[in-house]
């Protein structure tokens, strides 16, 4: 940015660093942003010229840095303005000033003889007129910093020393250099200076820093990348000379937690024990990457391998020790899941299920087990249209959470559902079934947790949507069941993603299922569990009062279940949709469209994406506008009119031409839509229905709607409901006339 014109020469490069203890790994890359937004903000606050260029935030895990190539030394001149009396108050009669003009000339520190004139709406008043110098940059620059910082998000703020300065980790250093000049200021109770740190075990002595210019390659020379895009370079360049056969798996957010523990990045490559490939290969990258943050190595057919990459924050001089640390430290973890693995394999499937009847899922709607039976029933109903055997469906229903009682998801909960699958295919009571089955059973208790994260893709095979569709249902009736409806930040059941996860699934699988009947069906199991769960409740309660809270907490989940329904599906459904609302916004789709799909409510959402994609095709036709337009305006009409519209069109009552040639087009459109329309060529519908543009733009040109005659008015008002009944078959198309 450049905030006002200055001379060249007033252009200095400026370094502000703070150096810290080892700051938070998760938080430190949006500190170093909220630090460099912070500075950039108070600078151009106070209208101090900044020369961004290419500057970003740097940062390690002892430094936030912030460094731009140009800040003007000074502010421009500061003009102001204050307004003063008006004349009627500020002069008597005999034109002398009065004591309120002497007031305010006093306190603008000039005769009121100095003082200037302007009007507003009111009339003629007095005002002050002054220009003075801009402040230097360096002496605002303790404000500017102590705004930055007051700015900054901090994790669990923390004091140390005898003081009662607060920062995310106790600040050791400062540094404030414009050009080559130390600028006067303090921040936690230390001085600016020169004088930077570098690399804590390879760098000996402080680092002076002589312009900012050079502070990277001075760092750099110090054994510190500060430059975090260099430091990840440096880390991945180094993963990969060190793989050499295979290729590391470099996950995203593994790689920049390690970029923000290193400042000086070394790969060292490591192996562990081969046994130790029995076990799931999930568990061995868990261990690595979340509890170690190591970088495994796999195969050429993306097979985990014996081997892995540590990154140490030091080149070392004796690789060795390092190597054999990192492999020290890593083997009793894995000892521990192999430990666990092969006593899941022992106990089985059937006796982990069996603990789910002691597992709350929800104190409102009971146990893991009465969960497991819920989503049984639903994945047996969905099974048929997704061309699975509803047998089988809630056969692995039944199992799907099984591992929740495995020692080995207990030690890693990442591992639900990966780790059931592993159990499935081992699990002797699952021997009756054909190979192909078992697999694909094995294969769908994982995928009934697809899509895990934003971005993730949905369950792969139709056994596994059958549960993911299943699963979600149940969680997202028994939520609002439970009362539990996301509020503001709050969603402690994650209802959103799971509603979310519920139309991607079905949308992008191509599922035509009755949404609408999955809801009644997946509400009413919710509303019986909740009856069961506090008939529970009495039978359990031990003192009066207990009993009396339990027995009205009873009646109230009757009369919930006995309520009509309608209104519970609806608001699920409507929680759906605005879920969908934002997926269709990511994808560029105008709100207008889903709004004008979202009024008619399909109660597929197969066919609300049809519809929708229909739609877009509409609104590029030359004719889409105006009929939108003339849609809207005839269920205005229709609105006004009320319920007094006759059922059909009298054709012995159409008078006018342009009446009898749009009734007849309106006839004619029915008859070539009618078949599409069952078919959902919702395309096909629309493209043919914008071809009724002349008749409806001739009707409106050249008939009165409301005739004198009560017959012909009430015949034209059913020609327009029969015309829009037909324009609106497909969305509500009203929506797109701005």
């Amino acid at each position: 940015m450049m905030a006002h014109d200055m001379k060249a020469g007033s252009m200095q490069p400026l370094l502000i660093e703070l150096g810290t203890e080892e700051l938070p790994v998760k938080a430190l890359p949006g500190l170093a942003q909220a630090f460099f937004d912070g500075m950039l903000a108070a600078l151009d606050k106070r209208g101090i010229a900044v020369e961004r260029g290419d500057a970003k935030p740097l940062y390690t895990p002892r430094r936030l840095a912030v460094l731009l190539p140009g800040v003007a030394a000074e502010q421009p001149e500061q003009a102001s303005e204050v307004l003063g009396p008006y004349l009627n108050i500020a002069l008597d009669a005999e034109g002398q000033p009065t004591r309120a003009l002497q007031g305010f000339a006093a306190k603008a520190g000039v005769e009121w003889t100095a003082l200037e004139r302007t009007s507003d709406a009111r009339g003629e008043r007095f005002v002050h007129r002054s220009v003075k110098p801009g402040a230097s940059m360096a002496a605002l620059l303790p404000e500017i910093l102590a705004e930055a910082i007051a700015a900054m998000p901090i994790p669990k703020p923390m004091r140390w020393g005898a003081h009662e300065h607060a920062f995310a980790r106790p600040v050791l250093w400062l540094v404030a250099l414009h050009g080559g000049d130390v600028i006067d200021c303090e921040a936690f109770g230390i001085q600016a200076g020169r004088i930077s740190r570098g690399h804590r075990f390879m760098h000996e002595g402080p680092v002076s820093l002589d312009q900012p210019a050079t502070y990277v390659d001075t760092l750099r020379e110090a054994k510190v990348l500060v430059d975090a895009d260099e430091r990840r370079a440096r880390i991945v360049e180094q993963i990969n000379a060190a793989t050499r056969d295979g290729s590391a798996r470099i996950d995203p957010d593994n790689l920049e937690q390690v970029n923000c523990l290193v400042e000086w990045p070394s790969a060292v490559a490591c192996s562990f024990e081969s046994g130790f490939l029995a076990v799931p290969a999930e568990a061995l990258v868990v261990t690595m990457e979340a509890n170690q943050k190591f970088f495994p190595v796999l195969d050429a057919d993306g097979g985990l391998t014996e081997r892995f990459i540590g990154i140490a924050n030091i080149a070392s001089t004796d690789e060795t020790q390092v190597r054999q640390g990192y492999e020290r430290v890593i083997r009793p973890r894995f000892a521990d899941a192999r430990f666990f693995f092969e006593e899941d394999l022992r106990q089985g499937l059937a006796a982990m299920n069996a603990g789910l009847d002691s597992v709350t899922y929800q104190a409102r709607l009971g146990s893991l087990a009465a969960k497991v039976a819920r989503v049984g029933e639903l994945a047996r109903s969905i099974a048929p249209q997704a061309g699975v055997d509803p047998d089988l469906a809630a056969r692995a229903a039944g199992l799907s959470k099984a591992d929740l009682q495995s020692r080995l998801v207990g030690e890693f909960p990442e591992l639900q559902g990966i780790a059931g699958r592993y159990y499935a295919l081992e699990d002797p009571t699952l021997a009756d079934l054909p190979a192909t089955a078992r697999a694909a059973l094995a294969d769908s208790i994982d995928e009934a947790y697809a899509p895990r994260h934003a971005g993730d893709a949905i369950a792969p095979s139709p056994l596994g949507r059958t549960l993911a569709v299943a699963e979600r249902l149940d969680t997202l009736a028994g939520g609002f069941a439970a009362g539990l409806r996301p509020t503001g930040n709050k969603d402690p059941f994650a209802l959103r993603r799971n509603a979310l996860g519920l139309a991607r699934t079905i949308i992008e699988s191509g599922l035509d299922l009755d949404l609408h009947a999955l809801l009644g069906r997946a509400h009413a199991l919710a509303m019986a569990s909740a009856v069961d769960a506090a008939q529970a409740s009495v039978t359990a309660a031990s003192t009066d009062k207990e009993q009396v809270q339990a027995g009205k907490r009873l009646e109230q989940a009757v009369a919930e279940r006995d309520a009509d329904p309608a209104a519970g599906i609806a608001e699920l459904y409507d929680f759906i949709l605005e879920r969908l609302r934002g997926y269709y916004a990511d994808q560029g789709v105008p709100v207008q469209h889903f709004n004008a799909v979202a009024a008619l409510r399909p109660g597929s959402l197969h066919d609300f994406n049809r519809r929708l994609a229909a739609i877009g095709s509409f609104a590029r036709l030359p004719e889409a506008e105006a009929l939108a337009a003339a849609d809207k305006r005839i269920r205005n009409i229709l609105r006004k009119a009320g319920d007094d519209v006759p059922t059909a069109v009298n054709a012995t009552l159409l008078q006018e031409p342009a009446e009898l040639a749009l009734a007849e087009a309106v006839d004619q459109a029915f008859t070539d839509t009618d078949q599409p329309l069952a078919d959902g060529d919702y395309a096909r519908v629309l493209a043919r229905l914008a071809q009724l543009r002349p008749q409806v733009d001739a009707f409106f040109d050249a008939v009165m709607v409301n005739a004198e005659d009560p017959a012909v008015r009430g015949n034209r008002l059913a020609l327009l409901r029969r015309l829009s009944s037909r324009l609106g078959s497909v969305a509500a198309i009203e929506h797109l006339s701005i």
